[in-house]
């Protein structure tokens, strides 16, 4: 491979497997090459320092009761500079990309590390260094330009507009997102990694009222937020899915409260994808687990000596982390300290494998970890982060978990969450429950919720169905950090079964 040209990995379209000198007047990976390059040249000393440029655009449609929401469009750009140097660590970002700008920037993330330095709680040399050589694209089959924005809002009228089938719906609405985000990281070490995601989300939500009683309900892609194109909205069955939603929202606001005790429970998709994010996902977190979090987004119950041999749940429970699939929301070639995705066993069979935590954080803690050092921003540093976590299918249908039911509530997607400090205790409140009785399913019930300890509740997991019905489903808000951090997080599982859980009713 010529010097100068990155491999290319993952997914990309083919318009991206030229070398990265190839003209692309359109890609703002470009300008950013430039930047980096004339930085690089004059780099001042130290003992290493990484340069990530970003450039991202964000735009969002939304058509409420037939009326055009305030649209928004917004382009960000700017830079993050990390610098070893005098034994510490020291970031600085700004959004002035020109030369003095980046120098001075330098300087700052110098001045930082001397501080480091001498009142640090870990030494400089900790913070990996990085050669490595990368691209990724995401793949898009139908451009979000291509559809232009007279045709975005036509079809956001036309989703809204199938939501009214009924006098008791009350309040509707449809929505578009798309994400364009470059960004080069280059390091001291001659690394360059080059990437640029483009994300899709789409959505409806319906509200019913009738007999003192309100009830919402979701759907047309709501929970699955993508890497892609307008492929996926036509895939989420936005304008599809419209009547399904509505007619929800009215059985649940006629529909008896669920009822309070303790039963079997199946949750769908929709309802796992948090279930996983709240109670797998943040108490692996290894800069958590060390006491880095415990001031804002708190602690965690698992401890460094709990990995190789702790029961997390049972058998069927393996839980992977999974940066390489190719449309799920947080797929990436590399992290933001450098490190190759690849995916790993976070949980195999029920037993606690390896924390969330990246190279940096490994070092500290002397565990293997993955590659999920992560900034929602150039004005962010990395810090440990979920990207993809998925729970592996088994066998089966949904059918065969409901008809190993004798007395349960099925539920979908999430309308409430809470949970302690050290991520243990959860309530969760969901949209949508149905009875389950002698192995079928029978009527809805309204405002279902369950409630568990998370290393309790995934023990009783007793059915996990097959692949055919494992759904990609997102987290586009996942909130983190001082500075706070707001990311996108992928997770797919399919429907699976629960022993002996405490659900209740009774209103939200």
């Amino acid at each position: 491979m010529a010097r100068g040209q990155l491999p290319l990995r993952h997914h990309a379209r083919t318009d991206f497997r030229a070398s990265t000198s190839m003209a692309m007047s359109s890609d703002p990976l470009n300008e950013l090459h430039a930047i980096g390059a004339a930085f690089s040249a004059t780099a001042p000393k130290a003992d290493y320092w990484t340069l990530r440029l970003v450039s991202a655009t964000h735009e969002a449609l939304a058509v409420r009761d037939d009326v055009a929401e305030p649209a928004s469009l917004s382009l960000d750009r700017g830079a993050m500079i990390s610098v070893v140097a005098d034994g510490g660590l020291g970031y600085a970002a700004t959004a002035d990309l020109s030369p003095a700008g980046l120098r001075a920037a330098f300087a700052r993330a110098a001045d930082w590390a001397a501080v480091h330095g001498r009142l640090g709680l870990f030494a400089g040399y900790f913070h990996p260094r990085s050669r490595l050589r990368e691209r990724y694209r995401t793949l898009v089959r139908e451009p979000w330009d291509s559809l232009g924005l007279e045709a975005r809002y036509g079809l956001l009228f036309d989703a809204c507009q199938r939501l009214d089938i009924d006098a008791r719906i009350v309040d509707r609405s449809a929505w578009l997102g798309h994400a364009s985000i470059a960004q080069v990281l280059i390091s001291a070490d001659e690394g360059q990694l080059d990437q640029h995601w483009e994300r899709v989300h789409c959505g409806l939500a319906a509200t019913a009222h009738a007999h003192g009683q309100t009830q919402t309900r979701r759907g047309g892609g709501a929970e699955q937020p993508r890497q892609g194109g307008l492929e996926h909205i036509a895939a989420a069955g936005l304008l599809d899915d419209a009547e399904r939603v509505a007619s929800e929202a009215i059985a649940l606001v006629e529909a008896p409260e669920c009822p309070n005790d303790r039963r079997d429970l199946i949750l769908l998709p929709g309802q796992m994808a948090l279930q996983i994010h709240e109670s797998i996902g943040h108490p692996l977190e290894l800069d958590r687990i060390l006491g880095d979090e415990r001031n804002y987004a708190g602690l965690s119950f698992v401890t460094p000596a709990m990995f190789g041999t702790y029961r997390y749940g049972s058998a069927l429970l393996n839980v992977t982390f999974d940066p390489t699939l190719p449309d799920e929301l947080a797929s990436y070639a590399a992290d933001d300290e450098g490190t190759l995705a690849r995916r790993v066993h976070l949980i195999r069979d029920g037993i606690l494998e390896r924390p969330l935590g990246g190279a940096l954080s490994q070092r500290r803690a002397r565990l293997r970890g993955a590659a999920c050092a992560r900034a929602c921003n150039w004005d962010r540093p990395p810090i440990d982060r979920m990207a993809n976590i998925n729970l592996e299918p088994g066998e089966g249908s949904l059918a065969d978990l409901v008809a190993r039911v004798e007395r349960g509530v099925l539920m979908d997607s999430n309308r409430s969450w809470s949970i302690d400090d050290s991520r243990n205790k959860f309530q969760f409140g969901c949209e949508l429950g149905r009875l389950i009785e002698d192995g079928e399913l029978r009527g809805l019930v309204r405002n279902p919720g369950y409630r568990g300890r998370s290393a309790v509740f995934w023990r009783s997991l007793d059915g996990v169905a097959g692949p055919q019905y494992r759904q990609v489903c997102g987290v586009r808000n996942c909130g983190k950090g001082e500075p706070n951090q707001s990311v996108q997080v992928g997770h797919a599982a399919p429907p699976c079964l629960f022993r002996d859980v405490e659900v209740f009713g009774g209103g939200l």
